[in-house]
């Protein structure tokens, strides 16, 4: 439940965070013409983040303003996404939740932003531009801050889970593009990107900022080919929405911290009733019960009946 309520607070603000937002007149604070980003693909109309925002008429670059603008956006939309993040993380510890189950389960929310943000970039060629690629880097710049500042205690290795967005976002904003061999950018610059993948953002790709060109096209004739040869039977460039983080029983009980029952108070709601008296005896907070009669009164201590039997006598 958790994670689903996490998932609605963020998906829509995933739409900000893959793109820059327009600035008045339509520009996005690029240098580029209507003409360079002409021939955009209709595959992203069935993509929620896809139908989001279309492809408009950029104006001449602002340059520092422009950059100024970019960073801002980025930064506003990551932090209200950290926002959440952060009452999740509050609300798990304060209910003493391991700190293996955490991980766990942020490895699935970043696992869900992960895929939402790849999809969308490869689905809407106005994502795949030289600029968009330093707004999204940004962004992720935050969430990267944000996790180091937490620790690997809660989060551990969930950074990991944004390895495929971050990949794309390196091969946008790299420079010397038809200079990189197939081997360099399958094996150094994105090697978890399938050849299809590659061959989505480079065939995407162009630069509103400086003009410069994909990789080469003895590159994209090696991915083409490279794509045929594929006998896997998944022509399919996008990532599956698969959430599941799988661990097991064995793994919950060896990372399962020792708690100590004399730091956790009694609920108030059982310490009025004497039935739950057996939780104040394990805390150490309170003595053994006196018995008690057959109609409930409590019974006098042995040195007590004695006392009062004297007092009868005379």
């Amino acid at each position: 439940m958790l994670r689903d309520n996490v998932k609605k607070e963020v998906t829509p603000l995933l739409t900000s965070c893959i793109q820059q937002p327009r600035k008045e007149g339509g520009g996005a604070g690029g240098g580029a013409t209507r003409g360079q980003i002409r021939g955009a693909g209709s595959a992203g109309g069935d993509h929620p983040l896809a139908r989001q925002g279309s492809i408009g008429s950029p104006k001449s670059s602002g340059g520092a303003d422009d950059d100024e603008h970019q960073m801002g956006a980025a930064t506003s939309c990551w932090n209200t996404i950290l926002n959440v993040l952060d009452e999740l993380l509050r609300t798990l510890q304060k209910n003493n939740v391991s700190s293996f189950l955490i991980q766990k389960l942020f490895k699935q929310v970043f696992s869900f932003i992960n895929v939402q943000l790849f999809n969308a970039l490869l689905l809407r060629r106005e994502c795949c531009s030289f600029s968009n690629g330093e707004y999204v880097k940004t962004g992720l710049a935050e969430l990267e801050h944000w996790i180091h500042s937490v620790g690997n205690q809660w989060l551990g290795d969930s950074w990991d889970e944004m390895r495929y967005i971050r990949q794309a976002v390196t091969f946008l904003v790299v420079h010397h593009k038809p200079r990189k061999s197939l081997a360099e950018i399958t094996s150094d610059m994105c090697p978890c990107l399938s050849i299809q993948q590659l061959y989505r953002i480079s065939t995407m790709y162009w630069d509103d900022r400086y003009g410069t060109e994909t990789v080469s096209t003895q590159v994209l004739s090696s991915m083409k080919q490279l794509m045929l040869e594929d006998n896997s039977g998944s022509n399919s460039f996008l990532l599956d929405d698969d959430m599941s983080v799988p661990f097991t029983m064995d793994e919950i009980a060896t990372n399962m911290p020792d708690l100590s029952l004399e730091k956790l108070p009694t609920p108030e709601l059982l310490s009025d009733n004497t039935s739950f008296d057996f939780l104040k005896t394990n805390v150490g907070t309170a003595t053994t019960p006196s018995p008690k009669d057959a109609a409930g009164a409590p019974r006098p201590s042995p040195s007590a009946a004695l006392a009062t039997g004297k007092e009868n006598q005379t």
